[in-house]
């Protein structure tokens, strides 16, 4: 907290290996001590607990969509990754949430149908098209419940990627249409209108030198 100034800390809280706890004498004591019937109410429980140090220091807490397995702390607000449904359950719970579905939102996945076209990449397909055609607002959710949706958020992890100039050309064009997508009203947008606009944005892109991917406008749209 002395580092990062923003209102928001993350604690991440994904992909926990729970199997370990189960077999460990020392946190089953634990959890019966502190009445809790699963390894998932644990989880919750040690997420309860920085919620609420970060509480008392004027902080918010995020955390990925598995922070509401057991129960979701008072606080916490989720960002979801595994799909929407995470989303919208804590929608609906009254909590704040960031959309990030990993189908839509990562740009660490393939930006062709043919991989061999492309660097390598962790796996996916996530071309401009059907970034700039999401919606981070569920329909499932009312006006009321909508607005707990903060906004959404691209995911550009690293494990494929070896340097900077192989981040840019994951990131650029596509974080400009999630940009958009972000920033204006569905009925607003145009992914045609979007692309003629597109062109000089990529000309200050060169101009930058920024390694964007070059992109086949009529291929992409088709796909």
């Amino acid at each position: 907290m002395d580092i990062f100034p923003s209102k928001f800390i993350h604690i991440g809280g994904d992909e926990v290996n729970k199997g370990p706890w189960h077999n460990n004498p020392e946190v089953q004591t634990q959890m019966k001590a502190l009445g809790l019937k699963s390894e998932d109410e644990l989880q919750s429980w040690f997420v309860g607990q920085m919620d609420k140090f970060l509480s008392a220091h004027g902080r918010r807490l995020v955390g990925w969509d598995e922070i509401l397995e057991g129960g979701l702390a008072q606080g916490a607000t989720v960002m979801s990754w595994r799909g929407i449904n995470g989303g919208i359950a804590a929608a609906k719970a009254n909590h704040d949430v960031v959309m990030a579905p990993g189908d839509f939102t990562y740009l660490d996945h393939y930006q062709a149908a043919d991989h061999t076209t492309e660097p390598v990449a962790i796996g996916g397909y996530l071309p401009l098209n059907r970034i700039y055609g999401y919606e981070p607002i569920p329909t499932a959710l009312t006006p009321d419940e909508a607005r707990h949706v903060l906004g959404g958020q691209c995911q550009l992890w690293t494990e494929y990627i070896p340097n900077a100039r192989h981040v840019e050309y994951m990131a650029f064009p596509r974080i400009c249409a999630m940009a958009e997508v972000d920033w204006s009203l569905k009925d607003q947008r145009s992914f045609t209108d979007f692309s003629s606009r597109l062109q000089p944005q990529l000309e200050r892109l060169k101009a930058l030198d920024v390694n964007y991917r070059p992109i086949d406008v009529p291929a992409d749209a088709g796909r």
